[in-house]
């Protein structure tokens, strides 16, 4: 595993969380790196993206609620997560470089 995630939990609707994605032992600052969901038997989906130049994609569903940052000095990217909702809830992980994450479980409820 070179990329870890952090952050997930158990929430309310409409409450905020801050996921985490670290690359240790690997320098991921020259790549775009983005953030997936995925749901137990179905493929991965599109959240968000981060090239090293700044721009910055997201998913319709998450725009206006989602925004994706990066300390370049931690060599660590986060996903800030605003307004959850129900459908939000899934497994996220982070992904550049060729590398991957476990992923960090986010449960939407209420």
């Amino acid at each position: 595993v070179q990329l870890v995630e952090s952050g997930g939990g158990s929430v309310q609707v409409g409450d905020s969380l801050r996921l985490s994605c670290e690359g240790p032992g690997r320098d991921f600052r020259s790549y775009t790196m983005g953030w997936f969901r995925q749901w137990p038997g179905k493929g991965r989906e599109f959240v968000a993206s981060l090239r090293p130049d700044g721009d910055v994609n997201y998913a319709d569903s998450v725009k206006g609620r989602f925004t994706m940052t990066r300390d370049n000095a931690k060599n660590t990217w986060y996903l800030h997560m605003n307004s959850l909702k129900p459908e939000d809830t899934a497994t996220y992980l982070c992904g550049g470089g060729g590398a991957w994450g476990q992923g960090t479980q986010v449960t939407v409820s209420g």
